[in-house]
């Protein structure tokens, strides 16, 4: 499923037009995304979290050249599966 197709099934379950179900889906994904910016969670109970974990500065190598090069610390969002989910894709 991707995103037009969550607006599109919003609209048909709810009975209300495509740009407000378009305008809800954004919203819901802008303010996860900047919750997720400032180093915040997002955990919908029973579904799954989001969280952002941070990596420090690391010596890694060019696996072409064998070159090793300083990796700069980063940040990744990271998406934990919730217990009920697990039990519905694998019952």
């Amino acid at each position: 499923m991707n995103k037009m197709e969550l607006i599109g099934m919003l609209k048909e379950k709810t009975g209300i037009s495509k740009s407000e179900a378009g305008t809800i889906v954004n919203i819901f994904f802008d303010q996860m995304a900047d919750t997720l910016a400032v180093g915040g969670r997002v955990e919908i109970r029973g579904f799954c979290s989001f969280y952002v974990k941070e990596y420090k500065a690391y010596v890694g190598r060019n696996p072409k050249t064998g070159v090793n090069v300083t990796v700069a610390p980063k940040k990744l969002p990271f998406f934990k599966c919730g217990k009920e989910l697990k039990q519905r894709v694998d019952p």
